[in-house]
């Protein structure tokens, strides 16, 4: 009996930590002038501290925890970057599960005595582990495939509903202590969601659409082979795909892949999703994104032949069907956006919830300050470091106001947002490798995208 993931000690984990925190924050600033040199050092000291605690809980009760960990890693525009910053390492970072528990998982599941039975090979280390599951290529027993299996940590599904009613308690006692800072809608959206990501033959299902839906694509890479003899509500067998992480500069280098080419491929993956089908993959951080090249590296480099990518997109297990109505609005408010209409922009960002905070929607939306919204246009400021300082800054004094916009606006666009978040960052996070952003080349066939839905 493992005592470390009774709810009993989980819970007091929980707690423990939130009050350690909300304390931190009591006594850090107090006797202090706000806004004063001496308050804003100590307050980054004190968001420093509460995101390693913030981490080591996540780390410590895995599953769920980890997977609200990734959403709020990726909060830029909500959190200050001493969080974003510490919690993105869950992104690439998740905890393990033994192979004996996975042993388990697949003997259980395939009503197997050994897992032998099923797999001539099995390698030991997983290839990839995430906050729900972890993936362990292996070689099928019946015709000597290569395939990746994808099992289910074995005590996510019995711990998440317990995991959920912790993790409101303590997002009640943060707002009760701090009313600004309100996280109920990411709570309640957690809460909705998770059954379904837990479901891998809803998984499957959402690859097969997926696929059907970008196949006017032939650079996408959406469907790996399923084997549904082995496919159950927690184990996955599939094609096992070559290639590298999205973000793995060495892997795009070597293979002279210009990460602005597979941005821009992307940014049309998730337009086509988005604005024409209303079928969105809500969780594409770079664990979830591959990149291949078909050619031979060598053929590239002496320019016999430029290398054909293929973007292979993982783990379809969070899924947004849009309403037409959502669709429209959103499109509307894109395209409003990109043309400098900004009375279409109030129009369109009113209809989506914002009320009469529509520049700060626009905002979050587009990952841009305001002043690059509404006066300059986005298609002609390019994105700077100053830009970027100046969003994070903002985030800790509009807090109250982006809490609320999150908790008026339909939960389509939370999780639409959340898709905008990862592949905002992965695209910053790039920048940093490569000295220029990816996406401003987007515009157009986001645009092409947007009238379409239209």
């Amino acid at each position: 009996l493992d005592l470390t993931d009774q709810p009993l000690i989980r819970a007091a984990r929980t707690g423990l930590t939130t009050v350690s925190i909300i304390c931190d924050y009591k006594l850090s600033l107090r006797n202090t002038a706000i806004d004063s040199p001496e308050f804003n050092q100590a307050k980054s000291q004190a968001h420093s501290r509460s995101a390693k605690k913030l981490l080591a809980l996540c780390w410590r009760n895995r599953g769920t925890y980890v997977k609200v960990g990734q959403h709020l890693g990726a909060m830029d525009y909500l959190l200050p970057g001493e969080y974003t910053k510490v919690l993105k390492v869950l992104h690439s970072k998740a905890p393990q599960s033994s192979l004996e528990e996975i042993h388990g998982v697949l003997k259980k599941d395939l009503n197997i005595e050994s897992v032998d039975d099923v797999f001539s090979e099995f390698c030991k280390t997983p290839i990839g582990t995430a906050s729900l599951a972890q993936v362990h290529k292996a070689k099928l027993k019946s015709d000597g495939s290569t395939v990746a299996v994808k099992v289910q940590h074995p005590k996510v599904q019995d711990l998440a509903d317990k995991d959920m009613d912790m993790m409101d308690g303590a997002v009640r006692l943060v707002k009760k202590v701090f009313p600004e800072f309100d996280l109920m809608w990411l709570a309640e959206e957690t809460r909705t969601n998770l059954p379904l990501e837990l479901d891998f033959l809803v998984e499957a299902r959402n690859c097969t659409k997926a696929a059907k839906n970008l196949k006017c694509f032939d650079w996408v890479k959406v469907l790996p082979r399923l084997y549904w003899d082995y496919c159950t509500h927690r184990v996955m067998v599939m094609e096992f795909l070559e290639g590298g992480q999205v973000n793995d500069s060495d892997y795009l280098c070597k293979n002279n892949i210009d990460f602005r080419h597979v941005s821009r491929l992307l940014g049309k993956m998730f337009s086509e999703m988005i604005f024409v089908h209303g079928f969105v993959h809500c969780d594409p951080h770079p664990g979830n994104i591959m990149v291949h090249s078909k050619f031979k590296k060598l053929a590239s480099y002496l320019g016999i032949c430029k290398p054909k990518l293929e973007v292979v997109l993982l783990d379809h297990g969070l899924y947004r069907e849009l309403s037409k109505t959502f669709r429209y609005h959103y499109a509307s408010l894109w395209q409003s956006i990109i043309t400098f209409d900004m009375a279409g922009l109030e129009t369109h960002a009113r209809a989506c919830g914002s009320g009469d905070m529509f520049p700060l929607l626009a905002t979050i939306v587009t990952g841009r300050s305001w002043q690059v919204v509404g006066r300059d246009g986005i298609k002609n400021v390019d994105f700077t470091r100053e830009e970027d300082d100046e969003i994070r800054d903002g985030a800790g004094q509009f807090l109250p106001h982006i809490s609320t916009v999150l908790g008026n606006v339909p939960s389509e666009m939370l999780l639409v947002l959340k898709t905008n978040d990862h592949l905002r960052g992965l695209d910053v996070s790039l920048s940093h490798t490569y000295g220029v952003r990816g996406h401003a080349s987007g515009f157009v066939d986001m645009s092409k995208c947007c009238l379409r839905a239209l």
